[in-house]
């Protein structure tokens, strides 16, 4: 909501958060990053992209140890959890993150889920490996490797209590996402800025994201929004 203060674990270079507060630019959003080169690269990927709603802390996620209980409106974190060393350090994020939300406080956290066979794992890691840095290709692969299991994520977050739902991709959860219920409906200028944002993606992310949004709508967790629609009631185009 206007005025919220939003915290972002594991922003890393911020690519993310860049884009979150770009379409919310009247709240505040905090990234905090163990890694110094981390904040330093997206320290100068917010002034490069002329966003002025966002500041950094270099910290770790499990130790909120700088902000007051009940203090912080909202909790994000994109792609960072797997880079938790182990279990006790999930459920360790998960107490401080509880400790520091408002009651009626928001919480979004999206990550990989630890697929079971590495075959698998391989599959989407060098799905596209033609067309991608080799170094990228073995940190994708690393990284699901490192993932916590549907499991895992579930019984660490019932610590967040009732509000917070666990969603996963169809069939397979090769993304998890856990989050309260949205709290207000998005505004006008949302929307636009969100059809503006998905109109200047390339094809092939347009594509990745529309199909995506239908593996996350089957597996329980629809889009609020959908910014290929031109109108508020538009029928979704099939892919091309």
């Amino acid at each position: 909501k206007p005025g919220d203060t939003v915290l972002d674990l594991g922003c890393g270079p911020a690519n993310q958060l860049v884009q979150i507060a770009r379409l919310n630019p009247a709240a505040n959003f905090i990234g905090i990053d163990a890694s110094q080169k981390m904040l330093d690269l997206a320290h100068d990927n917010v002034i490069r992209c002329g966003v002025s709603n966002v500041a950094f802390q270099q910290g770790h996620m499990e130790r909120l140890g700088q902000f007051s209980d009940v203090s912080i409106d909202g909790v994000i974190s994109t792609m960072s959890l797997h880079h938790l060393p182990d279990m006790a350090a999930l459920r360790a994020t998960c107490y401080e993150v509880r400790r520091i939300l408002k009651p009626d406080g928001a919480l979004y956290f999206a990550d990989f889920g630890r697929l079971k066979r590495m075959a698998t794992q391989r599959f989407f890691a060098e799905d596209r490996k033609s067309t991608q840095p080799a170094i990228f290709t073995v940190d994708y692969f690393n990284s699901l490797r490192a993932a916590f299991s549907l499991r895992d994520l579930t019984e660490a977050s019932h610590v967040l209590g009732d509000r917070v739902k666990i969603h996963k991709t169809f069939l397979v959860p090769f993304l998890v996402v856990a989050k309260t219920g949205q709290r207000h409906t998005l505004e006008i200028e949302k929307r636009a800025a969100a059809r503006s944002m998905y109109a200047a993606l390339t094809p092939r992310q347009k594509y990745d994201l529309r199909d995506l949004s239908r593996f996350f709508r089957h597996g329980g967790l629809p889009l609020p929004f959908k910014p290929w629609q031109t109108t508020l009631h538009a029928i979704e185009p099939a892919l091309q």
